[in-house]
């Protein structure tokens, strides 16, 4: 049950009312008999006077914001904005969902998923609620200006069943139109002289449009009464859903996204001092040593040789290379079945080897940017190898292309034959050092001499047989 200070405070709101609407007419009353006294006016003939009349109290309506009671602007124009926020993230949702069915059934079906999302707004909305959600945000909804009591009315069915054949339907039509005269115009042929009337025409109809729509809303920016051309033409204007409630601007969202922002800002430049990388390479040395310590002892034999995560590739292929264009297809079944897809090749032009490298002391080839690059930015703790799992912390050019001359020792050949008498033959070769070569030939000089001081031993045994008879 209202209490007397309640009711006395809305017989004061009330009687305010009144006596502003009074004024109202007062003040119209008496510029329209202003009008209707003013010599420029009465000299004219009948029809043109009451012409020049109505266009002056008209102007006068227009003019003045006293008395339309309308809302604030900047709330009219923020609930459209928001409504085509609502639409245009709508649209993104449904594109979407659908791009799993086919890429290219957003691009073809754009106008249709536009009409279907106006549809059920429109429905949902102004229809059910006569507010569409950004004006309810707002605290508006649309009332009848056809009706000047203190009460606002809201619109009829037939008001609220012409926005929507217009808002969506005549949106709908008009993109359909447009979409045809552009395919008739693409084609390769001749453009018939009808394509190019009606070409003409629907210009011509989007430019007055255009300038409709603009006086209208530069009208709205004066008086506040119609935010639209549409709502100007079906006399719906916005106005506040209750009086009681006050609009009072709050920068709780504000002062939000400036306390993330300078949070933010603050991690950008913390992060570079703390070392983010030093602690990621330390973590996931960290995991490496806890998931070998909880190995099963039946594993070793199986893993006892190092294996990294893509050893599976070619040689010809860079792992880094394939790694950075590959961030998801990284095992070994993966890459055979995008290597069966792609005709039995694992990786491509991108991910070949280019001015090959080798790793210390594991002898994997990479590319050179690509492996200075890692082991740079690992600050000489080391990088663990993508084919073997071997640590790295140095590479050198890699020397699989350049035959390397192996040292090999001096060989020497000598032949020598034995005595003349027995007609035998010796071969005597000796493959050594020049050291040795040269003990070699000492000794053959010794036999020599032996041998002729035998032959002249001989000779002088003869010499004496025959003088002894």
């Amino acid at each position: 049950m209202p209490t007397p200070d309640f009711t006395s405070a809305r017989n004061r709101v009330l009687a305010r009312r009144s006596a502003r609407e009074a004024s109202l007419q007062n003040s119209l009353a008496s510029q329209h008999h202003a009008h209707a006294s003013n010599p420029l006016v009465t000299r004219l003939p009948v029809p043109l006077g009451t012409l020049a009349l109505k266009t002056l109290s008209t102007w006068d309506l227009i003019s003045t914001p006293f008395g339309t009671r309308p809302s604030f602007r900047v709330s009219q124009v923020d609930a459209e904005l928001l409504d085509e926020e609502l639409l245009t993230l709508l649209q993104a949702q449904v594109g979407d969902g659908l791009k799993y069915y086919g890429a290219h059934l957003r691009d073809e079906w754009a106008a249709e998923i536009l009409l279907g999302l106006r549809a059920v707004l429109w429905k949902l909305s102004i229809w059910d609620h006569d507010t569409s959600y950004g004006a309810s945000l707002q605290n508006l909804r649309y009332v009848d200006a056809r009706h000047a009591g203190a009460v606002p009315r809201p619109p009829s069915r037939w008001q609220k069943a012409g926005y929507g054949i217009l808002s969506v339907g005549g949106r709908y039509a008009w993109a359909r139109w447009e979409n045809w005269l552009a395919e008739q115009e693409g084609d390769e042929g001749e453009v018939s002289g009808n394509v190019r009337a009606l070409s003409k025409l629907s210009g011509w109809i989007s430019t007055t449009h255009s300038l409709a729509a603009l006086g209208s809303f530069l009208v709205f920016l004066v008086n506040g009464r119609y935010r639209t051309l549409l709502d100007r033409a079906l006399r719906l204007r916005l106005a506040p859903l209750t009086s009681q409630v006050s609009r009072q601007v709050s920068f709780e969202y504000l002062n939000r996204q400036l306390v993330w922002h300078a949070f933010t800002e603050f991690l950008l430049f913390l992060l570079p001092l703390v070392g983010i990388s030093r602690w990621r390479r330390w973590l996931s040395r960290a995991w490496r040593r806890a998931k070998s310590l909880v190995k099963p002892a039946g594993d070793d034999d199986e893993e006892a040789e190092p294996k990294g995560e893509l050893a599976f590739l070619p040689e010809r292929t860079c792992a880094i290379c394939y790694q950075d264009q590959n961030p998801t297809s990284t095992t070994e079944n993966e890459a055979l079945a995008i290597s069966g897809a792609s005709g039995g090749v694992i990786g491509s032009a991108q991910t070949d080897i280019t001015n090959p490298y080798e790793t210390i002391p594991c002898k994997c080839i990479y590319c050179f940017v690509c492996i200075a690059t890692r082991l740079e930015a690992e600050e000489g703790e080391g990088w663990t190898c993508l084919r073997c799992g071997v640590l790295v912390k140095e590479c050198q050019p890699w020397d699989g292309d350049v035959v390397q001359e192996i040292p090999r020792p001096k060989s020497t050949k000598k032949v020598s034959f034995s005595d003349e008498e027995d007609g035998r033959r010796e071969r005597s070769a000796s493959r050594s050092g020049p050291e040795v070569v040269g003990t070699a030939a000492g000794e053959k000089g010794g036999a020599s001499m032996a041998e002729e001081s035998k032959q002249w031993a001989q000779q002088d045994a003869g010499d004496r047989g025959e003088k002894q008879p």
